[in-house]
């Protein structure tokens, strides 16, 4: 039997014990497993991935629209694909072959335009078997459910803005265009009303399968009305663009302006700061650098037609930027 100090001991040794062990939490659980980084969200860039944020279809997939498979024609202002450009030193306006292999870097140093432009085809499969036509591309093709199909990697100069096209990133947005108050337009045939009266997109059937209408999508211009605006000295009128196709391209273009420093977030203005809607002096063109619309680069355009929301997509970006 113990003596009463062992006893003694033995209870404090016990109670100290039941203190420590009591006083232990269970261990904290391990920490979820990161979020696997998406797939179907990237774009090339000199075979480099980038990740966006929206869904990118690249041209080496499937249901992707490939820019490769044909050869740009003598209205494209070249007969061959290639590599970007850069001006000669030694002609005035013209272009010739850049000395070293373009990389991103050099990528870097030298694209500074992205160029908006409607497709006026409606939706992006029409709007790719046209530009195969006439001998035309773009980098990016959208589509009216915001899904993004990118047809070259932005290494390659695409055929689509001109002088602009060496040093700049296009992209076609699905949208059946700005028509003049008197003009013709083909709204009878690709506008429908819902049960509330408000527009939505109808594809005409003759077009065949345009790859959208899938999980009950229904494409829908973010507002109702049909919108009025001046371009190039005209007066046009232009149903918007989609909510899908809004939140699609503040997540390219913030992207782009990452890959892309030199592609500011904005679009040309005046000295008052306000948005200029015509075609930019050649002067002035020459040093812009950020967001572009088609009727900037050639007085006969007028795509993305006075719809479409610049500031939308330019705060949207920055919002993107910030947020990093």
């Amino acid at each position: 039997m113990d003596s009463p100090s062992k006893l003694l001991n033995k209870l404090l040794c016990l109670a100290g014990l039941i203190a420590v062990v009591g006083c232990q939490t269970a261990p904290p659980p391990p920490p979820p497993p990161e979020k696997p980084a998406r797939t179907d969200d990237v774009i090339l860039v000199d075979g480099q991935a980038f990740h966006t944020g929206t869904r990118i279809v690249l041209w080496n997939e499937k249901g992707g629209y490939n820019a490769y498979k044909f050869q740009p024609t003598k209205l494209a202002g070249n007969a061959n694909h290639g590599a970007r450009r850069v001006p000669s030193t030694e002609v005035k306006n013209s272009w010739v072959d850049r000395e070293e292999p373009w990389d991103l870097a050099a990528l870097q140093d030298y694209v500074d335009q992205f160029v908006l432009h409607y497709d006026s085809e409606g939706f992006s499969r029409r709007c790719f078997e046209v530009l195969q036509r006439r001998g035309l591309s773009a980098h990016f093709l959208l589509d009216l459910d915001g899904t993004i199909y990118q047809t070259l990697d932005l290494r390659e100069r695409a055929y689509h803005a001109g002088a602009s096209n060496s040093r700049s990133i296009g992209i076609e947005i699905a949208n059946v265009g700005a028509y003049g108050p008197e003009e013709k337009n083909e709204w009878d045939d690709w506008i429908s009303s819902d049960e509330t009266g408000k527009p939505v997109v109808k594809i005409p059937k003759v077009h065949g399968d345009s790859k959208l209408g899938k999980n009950g999508f229904v494409a829908r211009p973010i507002r109702p009305e049909i919108i009025e605006g001046t371009i190039n000295g005209r007066v046009l009128l232009q149903y918007d663009f989609t909510a899908e196709q809004y939140a699609a391209l503040i997540k390219l273009t913030a992207t782009l302006h990452r890959v892309f420093p030199l592609i500011n977030l904005d679009l040309p203005r005046d000295v008052y700061g306000q948005p200029i809607h015509e075609k930019l002096p050649n002067r002035a063109l020459e040093y812009y650098q950020g967001l572009i619309g088609h009727y900037h680069l050639q007085e006969i355009k007028i795509d993305p037609g006075p719809a479409f929301q610049w500031d939308k997509v330019i705060e949207g970006a920055q919002l993107e930027i910030e947020a990093d």
